[in-house]
């Protein structure tokens, strides 16, 4: 038996810094799962489809693409202290932009201040977790971690109610149809007060950012001076991350925004390729299989993860008749499943092979997406004044077989890296989270096209078009396809390198 450690998890010294990163966790868990809540919240407000509704999404995590190698390259050239402070400081920014987002009642800056917010996310992300890393003995540097993530889900809790008892709850229960016969001045009024209430928490959070970010201001120590290499290095990884993406956004403003996000992630791709140091980095990750396919198994999880939660609330809606905020309420017991079959997939791996749990983690996923398409909506039971079916039931159970996955594929895509790669490794695992901008507007897509190809395979169920939620029974379970096709391919990433290190 080894001598046990007597190193403690979290030294005094460092204590006061934990517990603000630990903060910083919560933050970003918070904002991802309130974010979800604003595609059904914008298109009853803006009386918009499910494609431009999904264009919130395509802003949120297409940041956190666009700007993870910029974030890599911040934590390499300066410091994870630096970066915290940058990435609060961009959320802060974007927060403050709802405001005349509300009072312009624009879409479109609402659009840009979701990317700025979770720019400032994707900075967070990439810094805050080498940064507990870095606070204490290097023994219990992984049981410092997982501490620090157990506070995300508690964010994301947080995120769900907020969103349920302050934007949701405060929605206006006119329909679009209804809208369209308001004198401009009651619709105006309308609005005026919902969009409101979607501000109230991304403004009112600007102040725990803030008492983070002074205190981080002035808790300094053990850096080193950055020099002018560092400063040149970091101006032109931020350059090349927004510079085109800005001169795109006013040149060609009609431009498809998913083609946007991709032109936005090439700029940093570019500067990987021209800098000597970070080329060496991207050829040691791209001669690694492991790695690369990691990064795309990556990308069609989060893509599934945020395409299933986003339109779970419009899903519950149509087949059980629920009002958006009951929708919520499903989202929050989906979440509750997540987050209780992750911890117990975690004590579970002291005893499983972990690409083998996923792999049957995955495969229930598929039996239980085709659940979701196929299975009749026959209300089996009520609790409270919630309907569920069996249909429903598997949506939620989908998030229990999601669980384990974005961890699981992390570790399996960076274990066995070179060290001097694995900083830049992570950012690529980051850039992933693309699959939530492009997955989420394909499924928006086939629900609003009844005459798509996946409506042939679900052409049993009603076609009747509901004009409230810009949806018809036939589309929106056709759609669900899109997820059989993101769990095939983690499932094939499981099976592939199960037991391997390389």
């Amino acid at each position: 038996m080894s001598e046990k450690n007597s190193a403690p998890v979290v030294p005094r010294s460092f204590l006061s810094v934990f517990v603000l990163l630990v903060s910083c966790f919560a933050l970003w868990g918070l904002l991802n799962n309130m974010t979800d809540n604003l595609v059904p919240a914008f298109q009853r407000i803006f009386t918009m489809d499910q494609s431009r509704a999904g264009l919130v999404q395509v802003a949120f995590y297409g940041a956190y693409a666009v700007l993870a190698i910029f974030a890599a390259v911040l934590a390499e050239e300066f410091s994870y202290r630096k970066g915290v402070l940058i990435g609060l400081a961009i959320y802060i920014s974007g927060a403050l932009l709802y405001i005349p987002a509300c009072i312009a009642q624009s879409f479109d800056i609402y659009f840009i201040a979701i990317f700025i917010v979770a720019g400032g996310c994707s900075l967070l992300e990439t810094t805050c977790n080498p940064y507990v890393l870095s606070l204490g003995d290097e023994s219990t540097a992984v049981r410092r971690l997982n501490f620090a993530q157990m506070f995300n889900p508690v964010g994301s809790m947080v995120g769900i109610v907020l969103a349920q008892q302050l934007i949701l709850s405060h929605l206006n229960p006119a329909t679009a149809e209804e809208r369209a016969l308001m004198p401009p001045e009651q619709l105006k009024g309308i609005i005026d007060q919902e969009l409101f209430w979607v501000c109230a928490p991304y403004v009112g959070l600007c102040a725990i950012a803030a008492g983070i970010w002074l205190f981080f201001l002035f808790k300094r120590g053990g850096e080193r001076r950055a020099d002018a290499r560092s400063w040149a290095h970091v101006g032109a990884a931020l350059a090349f991350s927004i510079v085109p993406m800005t001169a795109l956004y006013f040149i060609a403003p009609g431009m498809n925004k998913i083609v946007w996000v991709l032109c936005g992630t090439a700029g940093p791709i570019v500067y990987v390729a021209l800098v000597r140091d970070y080329r060496a980095m991207l050829a040691t990750l791209l001669r690694t299989p492991r790695y690369w396919t990691g990064v795309i198994a990556q990308f069609f999880y989060v893509g599934v993860q945020i395409a299933a939660w986003t339109w779970m609330n419009a899903y519950c809606q149509k087949e059980l008749g629920v009002t958006p905020a009951q929708g919520a309420i499903y989202y929050t017991i989906a979440i509750t499943t997540f987050i209780v079959c992750r911890w117990v997939a975690t004590f579970l791996m002291k005893y499983f092979d972990p690409a083998r749990m996923m792999a049957v983690f995955a495969a229930a996923a598929i039996a239980f997406t085709f659940g979701v398409i196929y299975l009749p909506t026959k209300v089996l039971f009520t609790v409270g004044a919630l309907p569920f079916s069996a249909n429903v039931i598997c949506l939620i159970l989908m998030s229990a077989a999601m669980s384990l996955m974005f961890p699981t594929i992390y570790g399996m895509a960076l274990g066995g890296l070179d060290e001097k790669a694995v900083k830049l490794g992570a950012s690529g695992l980051i850039m992933s989270i693309l699959g939530g901008a492009i997955l989420t507007p394909w499924m928006a897509d086939i629900i609003g096209n009844n005459s798509s190809v996946w409506c042939k395979m679900t052409a049993a169920f009603p076609a009747v078009w509901d004009e409230n939620l810009k949806l018809s029974q036939m589309s929106l379970r056709a759609s669900f396809f899109v997820p059989v096709i993101c769990f095939a391919v983690v499932l094939a990433y499981a099976v592939a390198f199960r037991g391997r290190r390389k």
